[in-house]
């Protein structure tokens, strides 16, 4: 069943989808972020959409 209401795809893309993925271990970050929270890494990617 997709979301066809525009205000949700907003809240979910926000949610889920803008963030942060570290190379080294793999924890999810905010999209601001420099660093890993976790192991400090500064080898971050954005997360893939689909």
């Amino acid at each position: 069943m997709p979301i066809t209401d525009p205000e949700l795809v907003a809240i979910f893309e926000k949610r889920v989808l803008n963030k942060k993925v570290c190379r080294r271990c793999g924890a999810l970050n905010p999209m601001s972020a420099t660093k890993c929270r976790r192991c400090r890494s500064k080898n971050l990617r954005p997360k893939k959409k689909k």
